[in-house]
Order: structure tokens, then C-alpha cells, then sequence
């Protein structure tokens, strides 16, 4: 059996009994664990700098690129947020959508973070909204009731250009919450007027390059309702697709259509979509025949056969009876003797 040795303390001159210091970095604001100066080889004190100091800047550099290609994740206050940098495609919110959405960022936080570009120091607001209008009116509306909700979470982008901010918002909304074929038609009347586009055709297959043609056609043809009656309707958003086809057909085929509809809107001021749709649809009901429409003709056809009681003819198929004695009795007594006549007639 091999001896056993008795096991005695290390020497202190054999440990290494430098304290650690932290340093920090201006940069990154982190701080890291350093062996101090004394009692290291200064080779040893070389490729611990070295090596420490190569960390750190490559962690700032990696923040830094982070930053750039919009990839940090920052918390921004709601103040800084210019929500009309762009012309917003969504008009309105559905407030049920709306409130529910609230309800989840007031239980479980803000999930996804919003889309901005930076305006410059000079702008104020700094940060201008590309995507995320929903969630930041969601915020915005919890601000009132808890002073805790007032700053959002966001990815600084740096578009190109004003085409990729605009590709970007619309589909953001088409994926997540999809648009009314108005809302989608207005973005793209919108885009025109700023000149962000020169062409329909461009503008079509730039912000909606993931559509199909056919929608891509619809929306086209929902641009001459936008373009004819935005301002003028209340309720431009629960269009449909049938009357929103119709409509802009009609306003294509009818140059004055628009202006008596611009007319009848303001008169009419409808409360509900609903209305607004019934008077669209009446207006684009082709008129009734001028025979119709003018009720039955006075004169050679039209004879008194009763005090009170006048008698119409309107061709060989039809009359009509007006007067006092046109009453609930007498259109009794009518139907009666047509009934029995017609049997008689068919015995």
C-alpha cells in the first residue's frame, strides 16, 4: 500500500491575491471585472487589457449596427411620436377591436414593438410613426388612466424612401387587420398627391405587391369613389365591395352623379352606415319610365265615371281610380266583383 502524504496550506506567495476592481465604459455604460495592476507580469497585464478591451468594443459595435438596421428594441415617450408623419391608410379604429387590444396591453404589457424613423434632432416630435397606430392609441388611451403607460416600445427604421415607410404601414395593416377596400383606395390617392408616386399603376403594384390583380383592379375602381366623394361620406369604410364597384361605376359613367351626391349626403347627414348605403343605392337606381314616374295622365284618358270618383286609362292594360270615393268599402266591393267575374269568365 502506497504511503499516504499529509496535505498542508498553500504558501501564500503561491496564490494570486490581487483584488478586482470594476472599470466601466463610457460607450455601453457597462461595467466589467478587472484584476488590478500589482503583482501580474506585465504580459499578463497586457493580454487581460487586450482581450477585455476587445470585448467591449465589439459589443458596442454590435449595439451600435443593431441600432442602425432597426433592430434595437427602444423605449421611446409617447410625446416623441408625430402619428401624422405619414398620411395613415386606417381612417378609424373599431373601438371593440380597439378596447380589447387595451385590455391585453394593460395586462400583459406592449407585446410588439411600433415602427418609427428619426426626423433629426432639430424635429419635434423626433420620431415620426411608420407602423403601429393601433397600438399606440391603445397606449395613448391608457395614459389616462395610469401614468405608467407613457412610453412605447419601437424599432427605429430608416426607410429608403417614402415608398418603403408607406410599403411598410400598409402591410403591416393588410396582415394584421385587414383594410377597407376604401381605406386601401384612399392610401393609394393619397400616395399620388404627395408625389410619392408618379404613376396609378406603380403606386398599385408597389403598396400592394402581395395582392392578387383582380384585387389590385378593385381597389383601382374604388379610387374613383375617394376621389369623387371622400369628405363627403360619413361612413366610407363599411362600403362594400358590390356597392363600392357600382358606385364607381356610376360616377364614371355619370360625371354629374357625384355632385348630386355630394348634395344629397350633406341634406340627408345620414346617422348610420346604413343609411348612407340605402341613399348610394337609391341613387343608383335606374330611373323609373317617364309613364311611371309621371303617375296616371289628366286629359282625353281620364274621365269623372262618379261624382267624386275619376277613372284613368294608361294603354290597353291598365287604369287607375282617384277620388273621395275611393275608399277601403269600394276596393272591397272591387275585389269582389273581379273575383266573381273571373270565375264566371273561367266557367
Amino acid at each position: 500500500m502506497a504511503k499516504r502524504r499529509r496535505l498542508t496550506p498553500a504558501r501564500e506567495e503561491f496564490l494570486d491575491t490581487t483584488p478586482v476592481v470594476e472599470t466601466s465604459t463610457r460607450e455601453t455604460g457597462l461595467t466589467a471585472a478587472q484584476p488590478a495592476r500589482s503583482g501580474l507580469p506585465p504580459i499578463a497585464q497586457v493580454a487581460g487589457d487586450s482581450s477585455t478591451s476587445a470585448a467591449l468594443t465589439e459589443l458596442t459595435e454590435a449595439m451600435a449596427r443593431a441600432r442602425r438596421e432597426g433592430r434595437l428594441v427602444q423605449a421611446l415617450r409617447l410625446e416623441e411620436i408625430e402619428v401624422g408623419h405619414l398620411v395613415r391608410d386606417r381612417l378609424e379604429a373599431e373601438q371593440e377591436a380597439l378596447e380589447e387590444l387595451v385590455s391585453s396591453l394593460r395586462r400583459r404589457g406592449q407585446q410588439t414593438p411600433i415602427e418609427v424613423v428619426d426626423r433629426g434632432e432639430g424635429a419635434e416630435p423626433r420620431y415620426g410613426l411608420i407602423s403601429g397606430w393601433r397600438r399606440l392609441a391603445a397606449l395613448r388611451q391608457l395614459r389616462m388612466e395610469d401614468d405608467r403607460f407613457d412610453s412605447v416600445l419601437a424599432l427605429i427604421r430608416s426607410p429608403a424612401s417614402s415608398s418603403d415607410a408607406y410599403v411598410a404601414m400598409v402591410e403591416e395593416n393588410e396582415i394584421r387587420v385587414g383594410l377597407s377596400y376604401y381605406e386601401r383606395a384612399r392610401i393609394v390617392v393619397k400616395a399620388l398627391e404627395q408625389r410619392v408616386y408618379t404613376e396609378t399603376k406603380m403606386a398599385l403594384q408597389t403598396l400592394f405587391a402581395n395582392v392578387s390583380r383582380a384585387k389590385r383592379s378593385k381597389i383601382k375602381s374604388f379610387m374613383t369613389v375617394v376621389e369623387t366623394l371622400d369628405g363627403s361620406l360619413r361612413f366610407p369604410t363599411a362600403i362594400g365591395e358590390r356597392l363600392g364597384l357600382e358606385l364607381a361605376r356610376g360616377l364614371a359613367e355619370d360625371p354629374a352623379l357625384a355632385k348630386r351626391l355630394a348634395q344629397q349626403l350633406k341634406a340627408a347627414a345620414p346617422a348610420s352606415a346604413a343609411e348612407e348605403q340605402a341613399l348610394l343605392t337609391a341613387a343608383l337606381a335606374p330611373p323609373l319610365p317617364e309613364s311611371r314616374a309621371a303617375g296616371p295622365r289628366e286629359g282625353a284618358e281620364t274621365r269623372e265615371v262618379l261624382p267624386g270618383l275619376k277613372l284613368s286609362r294608361q294603354g290597353a292594360h291598365s287604369v287607375t281610380l282617384k277620388g273621395r270615393l275611393v275608399d277601403a268599402a269600394l276596393l272591397d266591393r272591387l275585389e269582389a266583383w273581379l273575383a266573381e267575374t273571373c270565375r264566371q269568365n273561367d266557367a
